[in-house]
């Protein structure tokens, strides 16, 4: 153990749930998972127990270059020699904003923030001004969109949002036009917005997104999308290009500065300049953050943008994760585990589900699944992070693992006793009412 053994040990007296994403905290992974990450380079982390690791996480799918990565660092650092924070806009910030209007389709003016909640906020703030309505429309299959109240208001983690803002938004279901269409008829000429993602695990069906964007302009509502994952993971256009959109405002986030903090928010001219200082409607205070334009964080953006176009970083997304993907089911065939492990979603952001024989999800036998794995020196949360640093050694690597936890999965699932190889409480939902 190293010697921040004694921070590790109170460290959820220092910061309420010992980190300061959800995702990251101890209910998420296994007992046997490093508590802490003291360093990583390329697609490898260091824990606090003194171990290496495969890392699949990758900052929450943020890092898509590598840990470490030379480029970015030679960037940042040598911007740090000309500082971080100014008084007026830094020359980087102009950059930047070139940079990705020129990259990002239907981008024609760009906001920058920290997180991805502040831009998804803020795009649903600037919707509300620019029509005047107050309702806000989201596709409930998309786990997450902001922690502010008109979202975390609709979960069961509702503590603190007074139910007058919960009131304010209406959810629909993605391949349901019907349910969306429902809530236009229920609520005429008084939903400001839409908001989703272009796609997580499941397919569009029945030319689905562009009707959910013909139903936005039938109706007079923002149309945004939510591209944290998917852009500049998809292609570095994202996926609404991929699949021929139009919308009008776009948030995006994770991946963009290969884990260093730069979230965007992009549209239409005569939303976005709601924000601006040229115009004659009444002023939409948007996004005005003293870190926002952190110089260091734009530094690596740009950086990370050139090397993802230069070494064609999204096709080594889908090949890579095309091998992946094709390697797991080949051993779940194996190991005749078709009803209980199944791999969802696209080659670029595949996740894993596991089920009971009822077909039910079971926290119980995830948790199973993620110790074993991480018995192997393996990060794993349920999903793969695919970074360019992630080559065919990493996947060889991978598939070995997996195949020998198959093998104690499947003797797992015939003991019919799931709870007596835990070895510690099984992971929870992030979202519940009680911890």
């Amino acid at each position: 153990m190293y010697k921040f053994s004694n921070l590790i040990k109170k460290r959820h007296d220092l910061i309420p749930g010992g980190a300061h994403t959800y995702s990251k905290g101890d209910d998420q992974f296994p007992a046997n998972a490093p508590k802490v990450i003291l360093r990583g380079k390329g697609a490898y982390v260091w824990g606090n127990d003194g171990k290496k690791y495969l890392d699949w996480c990758m900052g929450l799918r943020s890092v898509s270059l590598g840990h470490c990565y030379s480029v970015i660092n030679k960037a940042v650092a040598s911007q740090m020699q000309d500082g971080t924070n100014f008084g007026r806009p830094h020359i980087s910030e102009f950059q930047l904003a070139d940079l990705l209007i020129k990259t990002l389709p239907n981008a024609q003016m760009v906001k920058f923030a920290k997180n991805g909640s502040t831009v998804t906020t803020a795009a649903v703030k600037l919707a509300r001004a620019y029509t005047g309505r107050k309702y806000a429309a989201f596709c409930k299959d998309h786990p997450f969109f902001s922690y502010d109240d008109w979202f975390i208001g609709t979960t069961v983690c509702d503590s603190g949002v007074p139910e007058e803002i919960k009131n304010l938004s209406f959810a629909f279901k993605y391949n349901d036009i019907k349910s969306l269409a429902v809530l236009f008829k229920k609520y005429p000429r008084q939903i400001a917005c839409v908001i989703m993602e272009v796609v997580t695990t499941a397919s569009p069906k029945n030319n689905f997104l562009k009707k959910v964007q013909a139903l936005c302009k039938k109706n007079g509502a923002v149309f945004i999308v939510d591209e944290m994952i998917t852009g500049f993971r998809w292609g570095i256009k994202g996926a609404q290009d991929y699949y021929g959109l139009k919308p009008d405002l776009s948030t995006y986030g994770k991946g963009i500065a290969n884990g260093y903090s730069v979230a965007v928010l992009a549209g239409r001219r005569d939303i976005m300049n709601l924000g601006g200082l040229y115009h004659k409607r009444p002023r939409v205070f948007l996004i005005s953050t003293t870190h926002g334009a952190e110089t260091t964080g734009l530094a690596a953006a740009i950086a990370a943008i050139g090397e993802m176009k230069k070494k064609h970083v999204t096709d080594h997304f889908w090949k890579t994760g095309r091998a992946l993907k094709d390697g797991l089911e080949k051993l779940i065939k194996k190991h005749d585990l078709q009803k209980y492990v199944e791999v969802l979603g696209f080659a670029p952001n595949l996740s894993m589900s596991f089920k009971e024989s009822n077909g039910n999800a079971s926290p119980v036998l995830r948790t199973i699944f993620l110790q074993e794995v991480a018995k192997r020196n393996i990060l794993f949360q349920g999903y793969f992070a695919i970074s360019y640093s992630h080559q065919r050694q990493e996947i060889n690597k991978t598939l070995k693992a997996f195949d020998q936890v198959m093998i104690i999965y499947k003797k797992v699932l015939e003991s019919g006793n799931f709870e007596k190889y835990l070895l510690g409480p099984a992971l929870k939902p992030v979202f519940r009412k009680y911890n």
